[in-house]
């Protein structure tokens, strides 16, 4: 049997990680995996995380199971997070999943389930991993225009003319917010025009949003998923923990599903359950407790609030300093675009043969589409990234 198997491409962001570690260089830098990181290269745990964890120990008196859907508890919260009151929550089905991208791939295997020859439209670029598991679960990819590369913002006309493209039923899948890789993202005006048109059209929309907090604030990162949630018929969220809440490797997330018509939950969470069981049974349970609990906590969830606020702030520091540099040494400001986008990412809209000759010339490791890791910075990393950006004629 085995012989029949086919070696898989490398992940090209794992590899990179490895090519970096093998590279002698001191000064090197990494911008390239995307995991938050502190001035000191690190990725802490978060202070109400630690003292979560430390009252579950000494209060924790099972590690049985919890439900197929995982505690209800840490839907409710998760569901207050993101949508606060722009749906009634019994109008909502909901699942804990393996992080995130378990929850998109539920999201995908529920469309496959609900309608085999929907298409699912895609920004251009998203996140790799978005493609690669719609082509493995067998689902029709298109592609839209979002980045525009003479400005590095939305391609927002682009981007309406495509979906104007799109067959009833088609699925289009959304960034919350801080947007991956671009950190381009939408504006109220511009969300609610794709609202109008997917409702004009009857296209579903389903949105990953990964990185609330990192942005512009939790209420404020939610705004698009709200609008989005309130002004259509059917919406999946597929959401993740591993950012804001730093528990990447406890691999926590959450799948809604949400309908208007309040009949449709009963299937919907049905359904979330079934899913659920035919991969991999009972979802994980500590990471979801220890945000369970954050939530539920008000001197906890104050004091994850507040360290999220400082991560957020920090990120737009190095943002600003980057673009300040830039327009230092080149003596224009068309690297503006850094300061304007949100989130961990930003594309710098440069070629692959550049991005080349940084890591080459002067150690910089980034994604070969040129997505750079803003958290990947430090206060004395920045001067070299801007130079080595401008010697390398970007």
């Amino acid at each position: 049997m085995f012989e029949t198997l086919k070696p898989q491409p490398a992940d090209k962001i794992l590899a990179l990680m490895q090519m970096f570690r093998e590279d002698p260089r001191d000064n090197k830098i990494d911008l390239g995996v995307g995991v938050y990181k502190n001035a000191e290269g690190l990725t802490p745990v978060m202070r109400a995380i630690k003292a979560a964890e430390h009252k579950l120990w000494e209060e924790q008196t099972s590690k049985s199971y919890v439900g197929l859907a995982g505690d209800p508890a840490y839907g409710d919260a998760m569901i207050k997070l993101i949508l606060g009151d722009a749906v009634a929550r019994d109008n909502i089905a909901a699942a804990a999943t393996p992080g995130g991208t378990g929850a998109v791939r539920q999201a995908f295997e529920m469309i496959k389930m609900a309608n085999p020859s929907a298409k699912v439209h895609v920004s251009d670029p998203t996140w790799p991993n978005h493609v690669s598991i719609l082509q493995y679960v067998g689902i029709e990819t298109v592609t839209y225009r979002y980045f525009d590369r003479e400005t590095r913002g939305v391609n927002f006309d682009g981007m309406i003319e495509d979906l104007k493209l799109a067959a009833k039923g088609d699925v289009v899948l959304l960034h919350g917010c801080c947007h991956n890789p671009t950190g381009a993202n939408l504006n109220e005006t511009q969300w609610q025009d794709v609202i109008a048109l997917m409702n004009e059209r009857g296209l579903i929309p389903m949105i990953d949003i990964a990185y609330q907090g990192f942005g512009d604030g939790l209420e404020e990162d939610a705004l698009g998923v709200r609008l989005v949630a309130a002004g259509c018929p059917e919406v999946l969220i597929a959401a993740s923990c591993s950012k804001n809440f730093g528990i990447y490797r406890e691999r926590t997330g959450l799948l809604m599903a949400v309908a208007q018509d309040k009949g449709l939950q009963v299937v919907n969470q049905g359904t979330l359950a079934f899913l659920n069981r035919q991969n991999y049974s009972f979802p994980p349970d500590h990471g979801a407790r220890l945000v369970t609990m954050i939530l539920n906590d008000d001197a906890l969830r104050a004091d994850w609030m507040a360290e999220l606020e400082e991560v957020r702030l920090g990120m737009l520091g190095l943002r600003t300093d980057l673009a300040n540099e830039l327009q230092r040494l080149s003596g224009s400001d068309r690297f503006g675009f850094l300061a304007q986008h949100r989130g961990m990412f930003s594309l710098l809209g440069t070629s692959p043969e550049l991005v080349e000759k940084m890591r080459l010339d002067n150690g910089i490791y980034m994604v070969s589409d040129s997505r750079m890791n803003i958290a990947g910075l430090n206060t004395a990393t920045i001067p070299v990234l801007a130079k080595a950006i401008i010697d390398a004629g970007v």
